[in-house]
């Protein structure tokens, strides 16, 4: 990413406060990707970046970890739109279900292990 996306205050302010307030799946990611616990690799928890806020990323690997509940499942349009954006400037964005974070964080983990090594 050559170019730096500035994010409006009211984005910034509320990821601030999504961090406080975290979802159970999120609360066990953030559990196992901070401070660099995953193969020593740093992530951010609610990253803002333009107007989103992704739930896990990784500046070094340009890797957005986003978490779907299910409003996701009535946000199809929005996520590929926004995923689509991300990936014009560069980043990915690995997708999980909340049941998967909180069912088999193991192969999350492995997931995410596998992107940041390729």
């Amino acid at each position: 990413m050559n170019t730096k996306i500035r994010s409006p205050r009211y984005v910034i302010d509320l990821a601030r406060k999504m961090r406080v307030n975290p979802t159970p799946a999120e609360k066990t990611l953030w559990s196992e990707l901070k401070e660099k616990k995953l193969d020593g690799y740093k992530f951010r928890n609610q990253h803002p970046i333009h107007r989103y806020i992704l739930d896990f990323y990784c500046v070094k690997k340009l890797l957005a970890i986003e978490i779907d509940g299910d409003i996701h499942k009535q946000r199809i349009d929005y996520d590929e739109y926004r995923d689509a954006f991300l990936k014009s400037i560069g980043i990915e964005t690995l997708r999980f279900k909340n049941e998967e974070v909180i069912e088999n964080i193991g192969n999350v983990l492995d997931t995410i292990r596998i992107k940041l090594h390729s």
